[in-house]
């Protein structure tokens, strides 16, 4: 949930956090909807796109 806020707050679209990271649309749509695992290297990029640290994703 975490992803969709940070995402939201910047204005960006599922495709603009995609391109910014180097994943693919579908599957940030796939991580955002939870339906699928995501691994720490796919983490760190999207941490890295909304630049922030890491643990900030984990957070409850």
């Amino acid at each position: 949930m975490n992803i969709v806020r940070l995402r939201k707050e910047r204005g960006w679209s599922q495709e603009d956090l995609a391109l910014e990271s180097g994943l693919h649309r579908t599957f940030v749509a796939h991580v955002e909807r939870q339906v699928r695992n995501i691994s720490i290297d796919n983490i760190e990029r999207l941490a890295n796109a909304l630049q922030i640290d890491i643990h900030v994703l984990l957070l409850p």
